[in-house]
């Protein structure tokens, strides 16, 4: 009996381990989701883009994966949480004091995409995590996606 017990609490504890590691997406996904998210900002124009990318029900917003865009001037101009469209990100910080807008708009002009990593509010815990986030420069805009990582 006691050594049924303790194959059990040992397979409970990988299963709780095993699921931990995916509770976050990989990086990958947030690469192809920008990829997608090009792909379609290309095909509709940018005033339908936007409208999807804004759209808290649409087809860019997945558990915790989500397109936001900044402008040049990192001004948001996309994310599913309406409340943060059309503010200055350049202001704002992480919980470390990081300018995590300012880096990427820089990197994107310089670069065209790249990755960085800041802290965000996750959407299911509504604490600060790490996140790192892939981003592109199309035209005037950058359009960007993360995954929560540990």
């Amino acid at each position: 009996m006691r050594k049924t017990m303790t194959v059990l609490v040992v397979a409970l504890v990988a299963v709780a381990f095993l699921a931990g590691l995916t509770l976050a997406a990989p990086t990958g996904d947030a690469k192809a989701w920008v990829k997608k998210a090009v792909e379609y900002y290309k095909e509709y124009g940018k005033t339908k883009a936007l409208a999807e990318f804004n759209n808290p029900k649409g087809q860019f917003v997945k558990d915790d994966l989500y397109i936001y865009v900044l402008d040049l001037n990192g001004k948001m101009l996309a994310h599913p949480k309406s409340s943060l469209v059309g503010l200055d990100f350049t202001k704002i910080k992480d919980p470390n004091g990081k300018l995590f807008a300012v880096d990427i708009v820089n990197d994107a002009r310089a670069n065209g995409s790249g990755w960085i990593t800041y802290k965000w509010e996750h959407p299911t815990t509504k604490k600060p995590a790490p996140k790192t986030v892939y981003f592109e420069k199309v035209g005037d805009v950058v359009i960007c996606s993360g995954v929560y990582t540990k």
